[in-house]
């Protein structure tokens, strides 16, 4: 199977995007910095190049990993990959894996379909993870709301993309 590496990039915008508006003045900035205990003296200075870079590297790498979740032809791939001779294109597995792909490739490959299982990711994986630190940081509910809210849209505009974009 292999990646689309310009979906994986385009994806990784994504998170940067609905960022900017998430977490500024359009919709949650004053809620979620009141949770965090910031002010607007408190977000300026910091190394926005560290900052931006880094977060993009991240994005990066969360795109690469959900092309897993919402492409189940990954999971077919992985499936036989580990067999013996597989990867020979005579007499080993990857015929099958071909004439299978070329029969159920496209199967499932819609943007919705990827939403779906990013909003799944985001209430399955990221709402635990984020509500368990919350509650041993005795944040609120607010903040568990804002934070995993962000998450499930931007998982599922992520998943969307990379799903649909073959």
């Amino acid at each position: 199977m292999e990646t689309n590496f310009l979906a994986i990039l385009g994806a990784a915008f994504i998170p940067m995007v609905i960022g900017f508006f998430w977490y500024g003045p359009m919709l949650f900035q004053k809620a979620w910095m009141k949770e965090m205990n910031f002010t607007l003296k408190d977000m300026e200075g910091g190394n926005m190049l560290l900052i931006f870079g880094l977060s993009f590297i991240f994005s990066c790498m969360l795109a690469f990993s959900i092309q897993m979740l919402v492409i189940h032809q990954w999971g077919v791939f992985s499936t036989l990959a580990g067999e013996p001779g597989f990867m020979e294109k005579t007499g080993g597995g990857y015929a099958y894996y071909e004439e299978f792909m070329s029969n159920f490739g496209n199967r499932f490959r819609t943007f919705k379909h990827g939403a779906l299982h990013g909003v799944l990711a985001g209430v399955f994986i990221v709402l635990p993870i984020i509500g368990t630190k919350a509650l041993f940081e005795r944040k609120s509910f607010k903040y568990i709301a804002i934070n995993v809210g962000y998450w499930i849209v931007t998982l599922a505009l992520m998943g969307g993309v990379i799903c649909q974009w073959a």
